[in-house]
């Protein structure tokens, strides 16, 4: 046997201690200048001739000349903005694009294996999220485990597949205008790259980062540079930058997968204290088991960009994006599985002991189990590329024009799933306890995990997956002064995009598993290796799992021969085509209302997108590829208002109309159609789907008392038409916009009823909340103490979807996956003339992530769900600057190692599904700049 793993925990201490030396070593020169000393504290005095007059220059810089940024351009746009800003030279606040934006007031975000992955904005999931590059809508979809969704097929967007150090500059528009194009519900977000115009001259900086991982105890390396230099009087500029990044990390954890009746596959022995509970609706774990998963990434990515200035009135710009997330992902499973199934074929499981409570079977001692050891292995990359050129001309100093085209792709390829399974059959003494701790059970085997002696080889499970995202855009703008207080601004826009989806099952011979040389399918224990969780409380942490490599070469398992063949999955093998074509006419006024300057934006935006979805029906048991073609238009007017009632106090209103389209997955006419005697049925996916239309509005309150400093609150309200949702009716075959030719040869009718488990514009709801938002630099305190500041932000979301069940009767109506009532941002820092720092605490409230649930039998009435267990994580950054070209920096992230719990729940009963830790990471670093 091999062991693969025996970690140990690192106490958290390095980043504490660094903080607290730094603050001392600061504190003393401070100490002095406020005692009469003559230590520099940031002001620059500038004599004029003969020191008649001194001139006070403050300079601003680190992450409190980012904050200060970020608040202009908040205060100079119209409508609800929010930004954060690289204070210089891949400087980014965030080492990861998600977890930069969950500092802005109501943006949270989920993560996968310790790393932020997707956004949620205002309640509003990652597939209601639009994401714009340089200007240009795009899509960037990545591969996860199954507990986290599995491969990306939908419309959100996959932060983790770009190091932060490529940009500088994010954008969260968080209200409408008819200049940014349709498609949002929740906000936009404007992700931006550097252009050699926006430095002076040549430019150059360089960092490089040790990252340690305290889960894995790995050390892995991070490379970022950019170089930047103009030419000929500023007028032709070019810039290049790079980051390259290694991570190797790990989850620790235990899952159920599911809870089900029970034990409705097993025994209730006459003897054992549950005899007289045989048949009551008692719920058990399905799969109650231990997980460890090993991460393995590499991500490298390049911006270049060209820019050129023949006149004073053009300026033309070509930018480039290319990133490439390389991943390997290695989990390993023991759990008991005879309680996900029925006893034919073997011995009905018996329940010799337990304890139940409020319903459920969270203690038990078991006999005829069956025990099953896991190990997956995956493969997958996503290369994301993006060109655009962009070109603006002054006409007059009155009328301007600009243009835009570009194409952006998105290629996620998985070519290596595949799962070994080993069981070992009807154990007796098997238990499982969740009464301690429902999260970090504790179980007894009955036999030794350890002891790789008599394991049969059960399962080979080979998949593959491949998503590709296509835009390719083109739009026209003006931009024209028709009077000192008003401009006219319209433009036509043309997009199309492309998605499609591939996947691919050795299937139904999943099962079928080759002999050893011995001609038995007994795993022989040289091709046994063990696996070791070192952080979870329960005994034992330590099993034996299928050595995936030696099993994997000897069978020759990706040949794709033979019983290693693998087919189409037609479920997941569909596409979806879209041409919108839009325009819109954007009028911005400035003026007095008497003594009020009050400014703004009015405009409206027509779209029409035809959409064409593909996949692959089956009828009869016949696969016949399908597309459906469908049209829509969509009018949406807009308005944000400004008002200055008072020396930097700001009123804003905003209202618009807004859509988005139906997520990927529901837009497949990959259906079944069955029809058995009188029983006709179509189950699958729905092209014929409307967007979900909202009308918003937004209503804000600012104050910039100081420089850099801003108190806030934000109103939002959002009236959602429909949402979508799963669920049964019956109506016409030809209502469905399904081909005829898929009951050719069954002689029923387009005209006759079927009945469609399918997803449909259900009711929609109302969504509400507010934000606080307070930002400020201690600059008005003394001695060390100014160099301080605090950023504190707070949101509420409220809201009320109507779900159904499947078979199409009212549920329960509650908030929208996804959504936490309650979110906010904490961060502390320090900017003073050589060491900077800071601590950010960021806390979500729990959110759903499925409603109705799918435990049988849990809810008839459509009353569960299930959840996720809100989360605080604390990270911190520390930079030491040794001279005007080097610093030091030191970061932590997640340093109290916080962990993602999910659960099911009805109105009586709260039961866990998945729990995982991924430890913390420390990084120490080193930065030029020339």
């Amino acid at each position: 046997m091999t062991q693969l793993h025996g970690r140990k925990k690192t106490p958290v201490t390095l980043l504490a201690a660094s903080i607290a030396l730094a603050l001392q070593a600061v504190a003393m020169p401070a100490f002095a200048q406020t005692a009469g000393g003559t230590a520099d504290d940031g002001v620059e005095e500038t004599a004029t001739a003969g020191d008649a007059t001194q001139l006070e220059v403050v300079r601003v810089t680190g992450y409190r000349a980012s904050v200060e940024k970020a608040l202009d351009i908040k205060r100079g746009e119209a409508g609800v903005v929010d930004a954060i800003v690289a204070e210089d030279i891949g400087k980014f606040p965030d080492l990861n694009l998600a977890e930069s934006l969950q500092r802005i007031p109501g943006v949270v975000i989920t993560r996968e294996g310790g790393e932020g992955r997707n956004i949620s904005v205002r309640g509003l999931g990652p597939d209601f999220t639009r994401v714009r590059i340089n200007g240009m809508e795009a899509l960037s979809t990545v591969g996860g485990s199954d507990g986290a969704g599995g491969t990306n097929r939908g419309r959100g967007f996959d932060f983790n597949v770009f190091a932060s150090d490529l940009f500088s500059q994010l954008i969260v528009r968080k209200t409408a205008s008819a200049e940014v194009e349709e498609g949002s519900l929740g906000a936009t977000v404007d992700l931006r790259t550097s252009r050699p115009f926006d430095y002076d001259g040549f430019t150059m900086a360089a960092s490089w980062q040790a990252a340690y991982e305290d889960a894995s105890e790995s050390i892995s390396p991070r490379l970022a540079g950019l170089v930047s230099n103009t030419w000929a009087d500023g007028r032709v500029g070019a810039l290049v930058s790079f980051a390259i990044s290694e991570r190797k990390g790990v989850e620790e954890g235990t899952g159920t997968v599911r809870w089900a009746n029970g034990p409705s596959n097993g025994n209730f022995n006459a003897s054992s204290p549950f005899a007289a509970a045989r048949g009551a609706n008692v719920f058990h774990p399905r799969f109650p088991r231990y997980t460890l998963i090993e991460h393995d990434q590499q991500r490298t990515g390049v911006t270049a960009s060209l820019q050129f200035k023949p006149t004073d009135r053009t300026t033309l710009s070509l930018d480039g994006l290319y990133s490439k997330i390389d991943a390997k992902r290695d989990e390993r499973y023991i759990e008991a599985y005879s309680f996900s199934r029925g006893g034919t074929g073997k011995p009905e499981t018996i329940v010799r002991d337990g304890e139940i409570r409020d319903g459920a079977l969270v203690y038990g001692v078991f006999d005829d189990v069956d025990l099953r050891a896991e190990s997956r292995h995956d493969e997958w990359s996503t290369v994301f590329k993006q060109l655009s050129l962009e070109a603006e001309h002054r006409f007059t100093s009155d009328f301007r024009m600009s243009g835009r085209v570009g194409s952006s792709r998105s290629e996620h390829g998985n070519p290596v799933q595949a799962t070994i399974m080993m069981d070992k059959l009807n154990v007796d003494g098997y238990s499982y306890d969740y009464r301690n701790d429902p999260y970090k059970p504790v179980f007894n085997y009955g036999v030794d995990p350890t002891d790789p002696a008599g394991w049969t080889l059960s399962t080979i499970r080979l998949r593959q997956n491949y998503v590709e995202n296509n835009f390719d855009s083109g739009q026209i703008d003006f931009d024209w002064s028709l009077s000192p207080g008003f401009r006219l601004k319209g433009g036509v826009l043309a997009k199309d995009y492309s998605f499609g989806s591939r996947e691919f099952r050795r299937g139904a011979n999943e099962a079928i598993v080759p002999s050893f040389p011995n001609g038995s399918t007994i795993v022989p224990t040289d091709f046994v290796s063990l696996a070791r969780l070192s952080g979870l409380a329960g005994a034992p942490g330590t099993w034996v799992v299928p050595d995936f490599n030696k099993i994997a070469s000897l069978f020759g398992i990706y040949s794709n021969e033979g019983t290693f063949t693998q087919t189409q999955f037609a479920a997941s093998t569909r596409g979806v085509e879209e041409e919108d074509r839009g325009a819109y006419l954007q009028g911005e006024f400035s003026t007095d209302l008497g003594s009020i300057p009050f400014s703004g934006n009015f405009g409206v935006r027509h779209v029409r997108t035809s959409q064409s979805s593909t996949g692959i029906a089956s009828a009869s048991g016949t696969p016949i590829p399908t597309t459906v073609s469908r049209e829509y238009s969509d009018t949406l007017p807009s308005m944000n208002l400004v008002a200055e009632v008072a020396p930097d106090f700001l009123i804003r209103l905003g209202a618009a109309k807004v859509m988005s389209r139906p997520g990927l997955g529901s837009l497949t006419p990959g259906v079944t159609v069955n029809i058995s005697g009188s029983a006709r049925a179509v189950s699958g996916g729905n092209p014929l789907l409307d967007p979900i239309r909202a009308t918003t509005a937004d209503l804000g309150f600012e104050w910039y008392f100081d420089e850099g400093a801003m108190l806030g609150v934000g109103l939002f309200y959002k009236d959602i038409d429909s949402f979508i949702q799963n669920t049964r009716e019956t109506r016409t075959f030809a209502s469905s916009g399904l081909p005829a030719s898929l009951l050719d040869g069954t002689g029923v009718s387009v005209n006759e009823d079927f009945v469609f488990s399918v997803p449909i514009n259900t009711p929609g709801g109302e969504l509400m909340g507010f934000e606080a938002n307070y930002t400020q630099p201690f600059t008005f305190l003394s001695g060390i103490w100014q160099d301080f500041g605090v950023q504190l932000n707070y949101t509420y979301v409220d809201s009320q979807i109507q779900y159904l069940t499947s078979t199409g009767a009212n549920a329960q109506k509650t908030d929208l996956t996804g959504l936490s009532k309650h979110a906010w941002n904490a961060t502390v820092f320090y900017e003073g003339e050589r060491f900077s720092g800071r601590v950010s605490a960021t806390n979500r409230d729990d959110y759903l992530i499925q409603v109705p649930g799918t435990e049988v039998g849990f809810d008839s009435a459509g009353n569960g769900v299930h959840g996720q267990t809100g989360t605080t994580t604390i990270d911190a950054s520390v930079r030491w600057k040794l001279t005007d070209q080097f610093e030091v920096t030191l970061e932590g992230i997640n340093l109290t190692n916080v962990a993602q719990e999910s659960w099911v729940a009805n109105p009586a009963l709260q039961l866990p599904l998945e729990y995982s830790q991924t430890g913390r990471q420390y990084l120490v670093g080193l930065r030029y700049k020339f």
